[in-house]
């Protein structure tokens, strides 16, 4: 079965109160794209991913007054798509949530949070090394499904959008860094529990996916250094049988400096150029490397496949800032 994890950047902008779909020419969150345009692009990309579940990051909202799993169900039934289930956990307030959408023939879902502490709550660490542990929480928990197969196969997913490093509301230099260093801390610490619950799992034998968008990444940027490493390479492990895998991942660790694969292009206006960068990742736990295969960045222009159709060409560049990354996993 294919899994699939994708962001869609203001995917919530689509959709009124009641889970309806705002198909008319008003401007969506994207950059000079209509609400008629991008969910147009994301039923042509959703379509051609064909994926038994799909890891959504930024999926709509749901509060007390909005439901974005009516909202989801509502997109995959207006699609025609086979992953059509929608399930949600903690719900934050960013209007960027964590769900994932699946095919109910292929599979059962449930949200099932462990602890303590559970993602909703609080990781106390010391960040800055003075021996007082500061509490560090998640601006969007991760989402940790249960997945039975209908062969009876079971199988964890934790779903993760790990905070931004960028220094937001910053107004000089020195601020800049100031912020920047205290992103990257936080966003470390919570890079550190969720290897811890991963450990929980490989000492249960579980077979797991961490998927999601972790906005980090070896050699991402020079604060890196500061730390040591990346926040994806404290995921993933060190070397042994606890290491998880993702290919995309390996190649950057192993070539630091080298070919490096995209999965989200953004505009950089000061520049007048776009940046690419690999942010997404589907990683696999070591009981479940020899069962994954074909892992592939939806790219639309380094995938040969997406690339020699026009359509699902620009559909990837109308739809979100982000690429879908998609393995094939037999169980």
């Amino acid at each position: 079965m294919r899994i699939a994890t994708y962001n869609v950047e203001w995917f919530s902008n689509l959709f009124a109160r009641d889970g309806s779909l705002l198909i008319d020419d008003k401007w969506s969150g994207r950059h000079d794209v209509t609400r008629r345009a991008q969910i147009d692009a994301l039923g042509i990309v959703f379509t051609a991913l064909d994926a038994d579940a799909v890891m959504i990051i930024e999926a709509p909202d749901g509060h007390r007054k909005r439901d974005g799993v009516a909202a989801l169900e509502t997109f995959a039934r207006e699609m025609g798509l086979r992953a059509r289930r929608a399930l949600m956990g903690f719900v934050n307030e960013t209007q960027q949530e964590i769900a994932l959408l699946y095919d109910p023939d292929v599979m059962t879902a449930r949200h099932d949070p462990l602890g303590p502490p559970r993602f909703d709550e609080a990781y106390h660490i010391d960040l800055d090394v003075d021996a007082a542990p500061e509490a560090v929480r998640w601006s969007k928990p991760p989402l940790e499904v249960q997945v039975e197969t209908k062969s009876g196969a079971l199988l964890r997913m934790i779903g993760v959008h790990a905070k931004s490093k960028a220094p937001y509301g910053s107004r000089d230099e020195d601020e800049i860094m100031r912020i920047a260093i205290e992103n990257r801390r936080k966003q470390l610490a919570q890079c550190i529990w969720l290897r811890e619950r991963i450990e929980d799992h490989l000492d249960e034998g579980d077979p797991l996916i961490v998927l999601g968008d972790f906005n980090d990444g070896p050699g991402l940027d020079e604060y890196e250094k500061l730390f040591g490493r990346s926040g994806v390479e404290i995921v993933i492990g060190e070397e042994g049988d606890t290491r998880l895998f993702d290919p995309h991942a390996e190649m950057v660790i192993d070539r630091p400096g080298g070919v490096m694969p995209a999965t989200a292009r953004f505009w950089m206006a000061d520049r007048k150029r776009w940046m690419q960068t690999l942010l997404d990742y589907v990683m696999v736990s070591p009981d479940l490397r020899d069962k994954a295969t074909d892992w592939r960045i939806w790219h639309p222009f380094d995938d040969p496949v997406g690339y020699k159709i026009p359509e699902l060409r620009e559909a990837l560049l109308t739809a979100s800032d982000h690429f879908p990354v998609s393995v094939e996993l037999n169980l």
